[in-house]
């Protein structure tokens, strides 16, 4: 019963209170971006969403308008070069991400779940559909980045979310609430520019 009706009802409740509390400060970071650098204030990118569809994703504009598109930020030749100062702090703080509050409104995503793909990001699609983490909603956060995001490798995260899937509930949601907020607060995971970091990490330590 969770997961075919709560768990969207949940998300549309709080999606439209996240939207209307804090409105003066989606506002504030509005004008930010705009001073900070020329260009749109918010970010569009084709993701894959439930079922393997497609949605354009909401974020705001953290990067110039000079950045290649669909691309991931791990990919890009020195992607320091193209995020502005704004953009910096919005990815620090996770700010960047609110926009998706719409998105969630609109049913294209979840409030937990799956972080959504790039449409192109063939590898980690693959992995999903070993566990069916293609067949949910994705989510604003989920069960993966409460436990590494961009430390994690493809196929470390795709378990994680295939885990996620099998053990879907109420209470587990909660307990990626509240554990992105910890993670947030201590930007744990975060690595501007990569991805898979922790198990490099691990093998430098052991040489």
């Amino acid at each position: 019963m969770y997961q075919k009706g709560i768990k969207r009802l949940l998300d549309v409740v709080l999606s439209a209170c996240g939207l209307l509390v804090l409105s003066p400060l989606l506002l504030l970071l509005c004008l930010a971006i705009k001073l900070d650098s020329p260009g749109p204030v918010f970010f569009k990118q084709k993701r894959v969403g439930i079922h393997k569809s497609y949605f354009d994703i909401l974020k705001f504009r953290t990067m110039r308008i000079d950045t290649p598109h669909d691309m991931p930020t791990h990919l890009l030749q020195d992607p320091e070069q193209y995020i502005t100062r704004v953009g910096r702090f919005l990815r620090k703080t996770s700010l960047d991400e609110l926009p998706q509050l719409w998105n969630i409104l609109v049913g294209d995503m979840a409030v937990i779940g799956p972080r959504p793909a790039l449409w192109n990001q063939y590898d980690l699609l693959a992995e999903r559909d070993k566990y069916g983490a293609n067949d949910v909603r994705p989510g604003l956060t989920g069960w993966a980045q409460i436990h590494g995001r961009d430390e994690l490798e493809i196929t470390e995260k795709a378990k994680l979310d295939g885990w996620y899937v099998e053990h879907m509930s109420f209470w587990l949601d909660v307990k990626c609430f509240f554990g992105t907020i910890r993670a947030v607060a201590d930007h744990d995971g975060v690595v501007e520019g990569g991805t898979g970091t922790l198990h490099e990490e691990e093998k430098n330590d052991h040489k």
